[in-house]
Protein backbone atom coordinates (compact mmCIF):
# COMPACT_ATOMS: atom_id res chain seq x y z
CA UNK A 1 0.00 0.00 0.00
CA UNK A 2 0.96 3.48 -0.61
CA UNK A 3 2.59 5.30 2.16
CA UNK A 4 0.63 8.23 1.62
CA UNK A 5 -2.67 6.10 1.89
CA UNK A 6 -1.40 4.65 5.85
CA UNK A 7 -0.16 8.31 6.88
CA UNK A 8 -3.03 10.48 5.75
CA UNK A 9 -2.01 14.51 6.38
CA UNK A 10 -2.60 16.22 9.80
CA UNK A 11 -5.21 18.46 8.22
CA UNK A 12 -7.04 15.86 7.09
CA UNK A 13 -6.86 13.97 10.69
CA UNK A 14 -7.94 16.87 12.53
CA UNK A 15 -11.48 16.81 10.00
CA UNK A 16 -12.43 13.52 11.30
CA UNK A 17 -11.21 13.76 15.02
CA UNK A 18 -13.03 16.72 15.86
CA UNK A 19 -16.10 15.77 13.43
CA UNK A 20 -16.05 12.27 14.86
CA UNK A 21 -16.12 14.22 18.55
CA UNK A 22 -18.83 16.28 17.68
CA UNK A 23 -20.58 14.07 15.24
CA UNK A 24 -21.01 17.90 13.80
CA UNK A 25 -19.39 19.38 10.97
CA UNK A 26 -20.73 22.31 12.15
CA UNK A 27 -19.02 22.59 15.58
CA UNK A 28 -16.32 20.96 13.95
CA UNK A 29 -15.74 23.73 11.79
CA UNK A 30 -16.21 26.35 15.08
CA UNK A 31 -13.12 24.37 16.68
CA UNK A 32 -10.70 24.30 13.86
CA UNK A 33 -11.36 28.18 12.36
CA UNK A 34 -12.54 26.71 9.21
CA UNK A 35 -16.27 27.01 7.38
CA UNK A 36 -18.36 24.12 7.33
CA UNK A 37 -17.86 23.14 4.15
CA UNK A 38 -14.27 23.17 4.06
CA UNK A 39 -14.14 20.43 7.36
CA UNK A 40 -16.51 18.20 4.90
CA UNK A 41 -14.00 18.51 2.42
CA UNK A 42 -11.70 17.28 4.12
CA UNK A 43 -13.57 14.52 5.63
CA UNK A 44 -14.70 13.55 2.00
CA UNK A 45 -10.90 13.99 0.69
CA UNK A 46 -9.75 10.86 3.87
CA UNK A 47 -12.55 8.65 3.17
CA UNK A 48 -11.81 9.22 -0.84
CA UNK A 49 -7.01 8.74 0.27
CA UNK A 50 -8.54 5.17 2.44
CA UNK A 51 -11.14 4.08 -0.01
CA UNK A 52 -13.75 3.79 2.87
CA UNK A 53 -16.47 5.54 4.06
CA UNK A 54 -16.40 7.38 7.45
CA UNK A 55 -19.62 8.81 8.28
CA UNK A 56 -22.97 8.53 6.81
CA UNK A 57 -25.48 11.02 7.04
CA UNK A 58 -29.05 10.40 9.32
CA UNK A 59 -31.19 13.50 8.59
CA UNK A 60 -29.19 16.60 9.23
CA UNK A 61 -27.02 14.66 11.47
CA UNK A 62 -23.55 12.35 11.19
CA UNK A 63 -23.15 9.52 12.79
CA UNK A 64 -19.67 7.15 12.28
CA UNK A 65 -19.97 3.89 10.36
CA UNK A 66 -18.43 0.81 11.93
CA UNK A 67 -14.80 1.84 9.67
CA UNK A 68 -15.28 5.08 11.12
CA UNK A 69 -15.49 4.07 15.35
CA UNK A 70 -12.73 2.06 14.44
CA UNK A 71 -10.55 4.55 12.77
CA UNK A 72 -11.34 7.02 15.56
CA UNK A 73 -10.76 4.78 18.44
CA UNK A 74 -6.94 4.82 17.05
CA UNK A 75 -6.27 8.06 15.59
CA UNK A 76 -8.74 9.55 18.86
CA UNK A 77 -5.93 8.41 20.71
CA UNK A 78 -2.98 9.36 18.77
CA UNK A 79 -3.70 12.93 18.31
CA UNK A 80 -4.15 12.77 21.65
CA UNK A 81 -0.77 11.90 22.80
CA UNK A 82 0.73 14.28 19.87
CA UNK A 83 -1.62 17.21 21.87
CA UNK A 84 0.05 16.00 25.28
CA UNK A 85 3.35 15.68 24.19
CA UNK A 86 3.02 19.49 22.92
CA UNK A 87 1.66 20.80 26.16
CA UNK A 88 4.92 18.93 28.05
CA UNK A 89 7.35 20.61 25.45
CA UNK A 90 5.70 24.30 26.16
CA UNK A 91 5.40 23.81 29.37
CA UNK A 92 9.10 22.67 30.19
CA UNK A 93 9.59 26.27 29.11
CA UNK A 94 8.60 27.59 32.38
CA UNK A 95 10.27 24.50 34.06
CA UNK A 96 7.05 22.62 34.28
CA UNK A 97 5.85 18.97 32.60
CA UNK A 98 4.01 15.98 33.74
CA UNK A 99 4.92 12.23 34.35
CA UNK A 100 3.21 9.60 33.95
CA UNK A 101 3.79 7.06 36.92
CA UNK A 102 2.67 3.40 37.31
CA UNK A 103 1.85 2.19 40.72
CA UNK A 104 0.21 -0.49 42.90
CA UNK A 105 -3.07 0.49 43.04
CA UNK A 106 -3.18 0.59 47.68
CA UNK A 107 0.31 1.68 47.60
CA UNK A 108 -0.83 4.96 45.58
CA UNK A 109 -4.06 5.56 47.32
CA UNK A 110 -3.09 4.68 51.25
CA UNK A 111 1.15 6.08 50.72
CA UNK A 112 1.42 8.45 47.35
CA UNK A 113 -1.87 10.42 47.58
CA UNK A 114 -1.69 11.63 51.37
CA UNK A 115 1.93 13.24 50.70
CA UNK A 116 1.29 14.46 46.59
CA UNK A 117 -0.39 18.02 48.64
CA UNK A 118 3.25 18.81 49.64
CA UNK A 119 4.67 17.64 46.15
CA UNK A 120 2.30 20.07 44.32
CA UNK A 121 2.79 22.56 46.94
CA UNK A 122 6.90 22.75 46.14
CA UNK A 123 6.30 21.82 42.39
CA UNK A 124 3.35 23.48 41.46
CA UNK A 125 4.23 23.49 37.25
CA UNK A 126 4.46 19.78 37.21
CA UNK A 127 1.88 17.37 37.01
CA UNK A 128 1.61 13.32 37.89
CA UNK A 129 -0.83 10.84 36.56
CA UNK A 130 -1.47 8.20 38.28
CA UNK A 131 -1.67 4.92 36.74
CA UNK A 132 -2.66 1.51 38.64
CA UNK A 133 -0.85 -1.44 37.56
CA UNK A 134 0.04 -4.47 39.09
CA UNK A 135 2.70 -7.03 37.98
CA UNK A 136 5.61 -6.87 35.25
CA UNK A 137 5.54 -4.70 32.10
CA UNK A 138 7.06 -2.59 29.77
CA UNK A 139 7.14 0.78 30.61
CA UNK A 140 7.97 2.32 26.60
CA UNK A 141 4.82 0.45 25.58
CA UNK A 142 2.10 1.36 28.43
CA UNK A 143 3.60 5.16 27.89
CA UNK A 144 4.83 5.42 31.62
CA UNK A 145 7.49 7.51 32.60
CA UNK A 146 8.07 5.67 35.96
CA UNK A 147 7.10 3.06 37.85
CA UNK A 148 6.78 2.21 41.66
CA UNK A 149 6.08 -1.21 42.85
CA UNK A 150 8.03 -3.87 45.22
CA UNK A 151 10.81 -5.98 44.78
CA UNK A 152 13.52 -8.14 46.01
CA UNK A 153 16.19 -6.36 43.99
CA UNK A 154 16.72 -3.59 41.54
CA UNK A 155 14.01 -3.67 38.52
CA UNK A 156 16.02 -5.13 35.54
CA UNK A 157 16.79 -2.31 32.95
CA UNK A 158 15.26 0.60 34.87
CA UNK A 159 17.50 3.45 37.32
CA UNK A 160 15.56 2.00 40.82
CA UNK A 161 15.79 3.97 44.35
CA UNK A 162 14.47 2.26 47.24
CA UNK A 163 11.70 4.12 49.16
CA UNK A 164 10.53 1.76 51.97
CA UNK A 165 11.50 -1.73 53.57
CA UNK A 166 8.53 -3.93 53.49
CA UNK A 167 7.48 -5.59 56.50
CA UNK A 168 4.23 -7.50 56.95
CA UNK A 169 1.64 -7.47 59.91
CA UNK A 170 -0.92 -9.69 61.07
CA UNK A 171 -3.99 -7.77 61.27
CA UNK A 172 -7.30 -8.40 62.14
CA UNK A 173 -10.62 -7.09 63.51
CA UNK A 174 -12.09 -6.29 67.07
CA UNK A 175 -14.98 -8.56 66.56
CA UNK A 176 -13.46 -11.54 64.68
CA UNK A 177 -10.66 -10.88 67.79
CA UNK A 178 -13.68 -11.14 70.59
CA UNK A 179 -14.60 -14.77 69.04
CA UNK A 180 -11.19 -16.39 68.16
CA UNK A 181 -8.65 -14.56 70.34
CA UNK A 182 -5.06 -14.72 68.92
CA UNK A 183 -2.03 -14.66 71.21
CA UNK A 184 0.17 -16.69 68.24
CA UNK A 185 0.21 -18.62 65.17
CA UNK A 186 -1.06 -21.98 66.89
CA UNK A 187 -4.36 -19.39 67.33
CA UNK A 188 -4.44 -19.29 63.54
CA UNK A 189 -6.44 -23.06 63.13
CA UNK A 190 -10.07 -21.20 63.32
CA UNK A 191 -9.64 -18.27 61.38
CA UNK A 192 -9.65 -17.89 57.51
CA UNK A 193 -6.57 -16.66 56.55
CA UNK A 194 -6.59 -14.08 53.55
CA UNK A 195 -4.20 -13.48 50.69
CA UNK A 196 -2.99 -11.14 47.81
CA UNK A 197 -3.31 -13.38 44.43
CA UNK A 198 0.58 -12.24 43.93
CA UNK A 199 1.55 -13.92 47.15
CA UNK A 200 0.46 -17.33 47.21
CA UNK A 201 2.94 -18.53 49.98
CA UNK A 202 3.04 -15.27 52.01
CA UNK A 203 1.79 -17.62 55.14
CA UNK A 204 4.11 -20.13 54.96
CA UNK A 205 6.73 -17.63 54.44
CA UNK A 206 5.37 -16.28 57.79
CA UNK A 207 5.34 -19.49 60.01
CA UNK A 208 8.70 -20.41 58.19
CA UNK A 209 10.18 -16.77 59.99
CA UNK A 210 8.72 -17.63 63.00
CA UNK A 211 10.48 -21.24 63.28
CA UNK A 212 6.79 -22.98 63.14
CA UNK A 213 5.23 -25.80 60.83
CA UNK A 214 1.26 -24.24 59.88
CA UNK A 215 -1.10 -27.34 60.56
CA UNK A 216 -4.56 -27.73 59.91
CA UNK A 217 -4.82 -24.12 58.33
CA UNK A 218 -8.29 -22.44 56.95
CA UNK A 219 -7.43 -20.32 53.20
CA UNK A 220 -9.98 -18.02 52.27
CA UNK A 221 -10.45 -16.00 49.28
CA UNK A 222 -7.94 -14.19 47.06
CA UNK A 223 -7.94 -10.62 46.45
CA UNK A 224 -6.41 -8.84 43.40
CA UNK A 225 -5.33 -5.70 44.99
CA UNK A 226 -4.00 -5.46 48.94
CA UNK A 227 -6.98 -2.64 49.53
CA UNK A 228 -9.54 -5.24 49.08
CA UNK A 229 -7.86 -7.44 51.31
CA UNK A 230 -7.59 -4.81 53.83
CA UNK A 231 -11.25 -4.58 53.69
CA UNK A 232 -12.05 -7.80 54.00
CA UNK A 233 -10.56 -8.17 57.26
CA UNK A 234 -12.22 -5.02 58.71
CA UNK A 235 -15.31 -6.52 57.89
CA UNK A 236 -14.27 -9.51 60.37
CA UNK A 237 -13.92 -12.69 57.35
CA UNK A 238 -10.79 -13.37 58.33
CA UNK A 239 -7.17 -12.36 59.03
CA UNK A 240 -4.30 -10.94 56.56
CA UNK A 241 -1.11 -10.08 56.40
CA UNK A 242 -0.18 -6.80 55.00
CA UNK A 243 2.80 -4.03 54.78
CA UNK A 244 2.70 -2.25 57.87
CA UNK A 245 2.77 1.15 56.40
CA UNK A 246 -0.62 0.48 54.65
CA UNK A 247 -2.44 0.40 57.69
CA UNK A 248 -1.01 2.95 60.11
CA UNK A 249 -4.55 4.59 59.56
CA UNK A 250 -6.43 1.76 61.02
CA UNK A 251 -4.23 0.75 63.79
CA UNK A 252 -4.42 3.82 65.12
CA UNK A 253 -7.97 3.98 65.06
CA UNK A 254 -8.56 0.80 66.28
CA UNK A 255 -10.50 -0.49 63.28
CA UNK A 256 -7.71 -3.19 62.33
CA UNK A 257 -5.58 -4.78 65.21
CA UNK A 258 -1.77 -6.40 65.37
CA UNK A 259 -2.70 -9.44 67.73
CA UNK A 260 0.67 -10.68 67.07
CA UNK A 261 3.80 -8.95 67.78
CA UNK A 262 5.62 -9.89 65.15
CA UNK A 263 6.43 -8.09 61.65
CA UNK A 264 7.97 -10.15 58.84
CA UNK A 265 10.45 -8.86 56.65
CA UNK A 266 9.16 -10.02 52.98
CA UNK A 267 12.74 -9.06 51.71
CA UNK A 268 10.66 -6.45 49.04
CA UNK A 269 11.29 -2.76 49.19
CA UNK A 270 9.21 -0.60 47.11
CA UNK A 271 11.04 1.24 44.58
CA UNK A 272 10.76 4.37 41.92
CA UNK A 273 12.02 3.14 38.42
CA UNK A 274 12.91 4.51 35.43
CA UNK A 275 14.35 3.86 32.01
CA UNK A 276 18.09 5.34 32.06
CA UNK A 277 17.36 8.40 29.05
CA UNK A 278 14.26 9.92 31.17
CA UNK A 279 16.99 10.43 34.39
CA UNK A 280 17.94 14.04 33.23
CA UNK A 281 13.72 14.68 32.30
CA UNK A 282 13.33 17.29 35.09
CA UNK A 283 9.59 16.69 36.05
CA UNK A 284 10.73 13.49 36.69
CA UNK A 285 13.98 14.31 38.32
CA UNK A 286 12.00 16.93 40.57
CA UNK A 287 9.06 13.98 41.40
CA UNK A 288 12.30 11.62 42.15
CA UNK A 289 14.20 14.03 44.79
CA UNK A 290 11.19 14.94 46.55
CA UNK A 291 9.85 10.92 46.39
CA UNK A 292 13.34 9.93 48.18
CA UNK A 293 13.26 12.60 50.50
CA UNK A 294 9.26 11.97 51.95
CA UNK A 295 8.95 10.95 55.14
CA UNK A 296 7.80 6.79 55.55
CA UNK A 297 5.95 7.39 58.41
CA UNK A 298 2.33 9.17 57.88
CA UNK A 299 1.92 12.78 57.34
Amino acid sequence: MNPRTLTPSMSLLLAFESSARHLSYTRAAAELSLTQSAVSRQVQALEDLLQIQLFERKGRSIVLTDAGRIYMREVGVAIGRIRNATLQVTAMQSGGGSINLALLPTFGAKWLMPRLHDFYSANPNVLVHLHSRIGDFDLDAAGMDAVIRAEEGPIAGLVSHRLLEEQLVLVASPALLAKHPIAGPDDLRDVLLLRVASRANVWSEWFDAQGRTPRQLVFGPTFEVTSHLIQAVATGIGVGLVPDFLVEEELASGKLVAPVDFRYPSGKHYQFAYPAHKAAYAPLAAFRDWLLAAPASAP
